[in-house]
C-alpha cells in the first residue's frame, strides 16, 4: 500500500517491537548486543555501528527524501563533517557564499589545515561558478533557501553543471525538510540536515542526518560515520523520530505564520527589505515555486541600523525568544552578524550581504496575531516607528474576518479590487495549506515540476532508487494537497 508522507511519519517505527507489538517505537538504549553464536548476530553488535532505534529513524528519512539510504548523526555539524570526510586530502569544494556560519567555520578549519580548499561563490552566477572549477574540485555545496538570506538556487541547473564537471552535488535542506523540498528529485547526490531543527521540532535534542541518492554512496557515508564516530545516540534518535511524527502539522502553522509576518514586515516603513521566498517580489520566487512544496517558516529582514536601535529591537520582543537555532515550535529572533554567523570574517559577511541591520526570524506555531503584535511593539521600542496602541496590519478588513463570519479569509476572492492581489502578494492571513496545488493539476508550474522530477529520476545516478521511497511517496505533492486541506474545498494555485 502506498502511503502519503504524513501517514508514513505517523507509523514510523511501529514495526520495531515483535515481542510486545508496542505502538510507540521502543528505545534500544544499549551500547552492545549479545551474539547468537560465534560470528552470528541478530543484525546488531555495537551501537556505533548500528542500533535498531537509529535504524528506524534512518529508514524513515531515506524514504521521505527519496534516497537509497541515510545515516543519523550526532549533530548537524557531525553530518557536515561526515560528508567532508568522503573527499580526498587536497580536494576543492565550491560553497554558497552565504552559507551557515558553522559550515563556513568547519570549512575554514579544514582549509587552514590543508585538508580541503573551499571557494565561496554566488551559485546562481553560472559564469562565476564555471571560473571557480579547478581540476581538484570535488563538489558543490548548496543551501537553498540559504541561511540567513533565504536565497534560492535552481537545483536542476546546478545538477546539470555538477554532472558536466563530474562533481558531487551536496544540498543542505535544513530550512525546508523533505516535506517541502526533495533535492534528490532534482539531481542532488547527498542531502544534509540539522535534525535539531524542523525534523525534531521541539528544541530538546541535537542531531543531524545525511541522505544518499544511491546505495553505493550510502555505504560510503555509513562507513565514514562509523569510522569517525559521528552517529546519533539511541535516545537522540528516538527523540527526533518522535518529533518528526508531528512535522506535517507543525509545518503548516510555521508557514501560515511566516507568510503573515513576511507581508506585515513588508509594509513597515522601518523595514528596508524582507527576505521570504513566498513574496512575489523575491528574486527566487519562481524557482521556489517550481522546486518546493512550500516556502517554510524562516523570515529575514533588514532595518536601517542608523535609524533603528538593533539591540533594542532584539531585547524588546516578548513572544520571540532571543536565541540561535530554528525550526522549533517556539518563535526565535536572532542577529546573524553577532550570533549564528559571528564566526565568519567581517569581510566575508559583508560580501555575503550579512550586515548589522539583518534580523532572522524562526517563526513558530503561536498565534499569528500575537507574533505580529510582538514585532510591532519591538519595532516601536527600537525607535523604528511612532508609538501607537496596537498595530496597523496591511491586510484588508474583509481578509481579516474570521472564517466563521463568511468566506474563508484565505480565498483570494475576499480581497477587494486594488488590494493585496493587485500588488502581486498573497493574502497574508490564509492558511498555508490553501496555497498548494496538487502536482497533477494542469498548471505550468506543476508540469515543469513533473518533468524535472522525471529527468532527475532517469539520471544514471538514480539507478539504485530506494524501494522505501517508491512505497511511501507515490504522489510527491500529496502532503500539501489543496483538495484535502483547503478550507474552501477547491484547489488554489500557489499564485493565489
Amino acid at each position: 500500500m502506498d502511503l502519503d508522507p504524513e501517514t508514513t511519519l505517523s507509523l514510523a517505527g511501529q514495526d520495531l517491537d515483535d515481542t510486545f507489538n508496542s505502538v510507540v517505537p521502543p528505545l534500544y538504549q544499549s551500547a552492545i548486543f549479545q551474539f547468537e553464536d560465534v560470528g552470528e548476530t541478530k543484525g546488531y553488535d555495537y551501537t556505533r555501528s548500528g542500533n535498531p532505534t537509529r535504524a528506524a529513524l534512518e529508514d524513515t528519512l531515506a524514504g521521505l527524501d527519496g534516497g537509497a539510504g541515510a545515516v543519523a548523526c550526532a549533530t548537524g555539524m557531525a553530518a557536515v563533517s561526515t560528508v567532508t570526510s568522503l573527499f580526498d586530502a587536497g580536494a576543492h569544494l565550491i560553497c554558497a557564499h552565504d552559507c551557515y556560519g558553522g559550515t563556513e567555520r568547519l570549512f575554514s578549519c579544514l582549509d587552514d589545515q590543508d585538508k580541503l580548499s573551499v571557494s565561496y561563490e554566488d551559485l546562481s552566477d553560472r559564469d562565476a561558478l564555471a571560473d571557480a572549477v579547478r581540476p581538484e574540485t570535488a563538489a558543490l555545496w548548496v543551501e537553498t533557501p540559504s541561511n540567513p538570506l533565504l536565497r534560492i538556487v535552481d537545483l536542476e541547473a546546478l545538477s546539470e553543471f555538477a554532472d558536466a564537471h563530474d562533481l558531487l552535488l551536496v544540498v543542505d535542506n535544513t530550512f525546508l525538510s523533505p516535506l517541502l523540498q526533495r533535492p534528490i528529485d532534482y539531481g542532488a547526490d547527498l542531502v544534509v540536515y540539522s535534525a535539531t531543527k524542523y525534523l525534531n521540532g521541539h528544541s530538546d535534542v541535537v542531531g543531524g542526518a545525511v541522505i544518499a541518492c544511491t546505495e553505493a554512496l550510502a555505504d560510503r557515508v555509513d562507513f565514514a560515520a562509523n569510522a569517525h564516530g559521528t552517529v546519533a545516540a539511541p535516545f537522540d534518535s528516538w527523540l527526533v523520530l518522535r518529533g518528526a511524527k508531528t512535522l506535517p502539522v507543525r509545518l503548516r502553522q510555521h508557514e501560515t505564520n511566516a507568510r503573515a509576518l513576511a507581508h506585515f514586515l513588508d509594509e513597515r516603513p522601518a523595514v528596508q527589505r524582507v527576505c521570504y521566498p513566498g513574496l512575489h517580489d523575491h528574486p527566487g520566487h519562481e524557482i521556489a515555486r517550481a522546486q518546493q512544496n512550500g516556502y517554510g517558516g524562516m523570515v529575514s529582514f533588514f532595518v536601517d541600523d542608523e535609524q533603528v536601535d538593533v539591540e533594542a529591537l532584539l531585547r524588546s520582543t516578548e513572544v520571540f525568544a532571543l536565541a540561535e537555532s530554528l525550526g522549533g515550535v517556539e518563535s526565535l529572533i536572532e542577529h546573524p552578524a553577532t550570533m549564528s554567523h559571528a564566526s565568519m570574517a567581517p569581510e566575508q559577511r559583508e560580501a555575503a550581504g550579512i550586515t548589522n541591520g539583518l534580523i532572522r526570524l524562526s517563526v513558530g506555531i503561536e498565534s499569528t496575531d500575537d507574533l505580529r503584535a510582538d514585532l510591532s511593539q519591538a519595532l516601536t521600542a527600537a525607535g523604528a516607528e511612532a508609538a501607537a496602541s496596537g498595530y496597523d496590519t496591511p491586510v484588508s478588513a474583509e481578509a481579516q474576518a474570521p472564517a466563521s463570519e463568511g468566506t474563508c479569509r484565505g480565498d483570494p476572492s475576499t480581497v477587494p479590487a486594488g488590494g493585496l492581489e493587485a500588488s502581486g502578494r498573497c493574502p497574508p492571513c490564509a492558511p498555508a495549506s490553501t496555497f498548494y496545488s496538487p502536482l497533477s493539476a494542469s498548471s505550468s508550474s506543476s508540469s515543469s515540476m513533473l518533468s524535472r522530477s522525471s529527468a532527475a529520476r532517469s539520471n544514471s545516478r538514480f539507478s539504485a532508487a530506494s524501494s522505501i521511497s517508491s512505497r511511501i511517496w507515490s504522489t510527491r505533492s500529496s502532503f500539501w494537497s489543496s483538495e484535502r486541506y483547503s478550507t474552501t474545498g477547491s484547489a488554489t494555485s500557489l499564485e493565489s
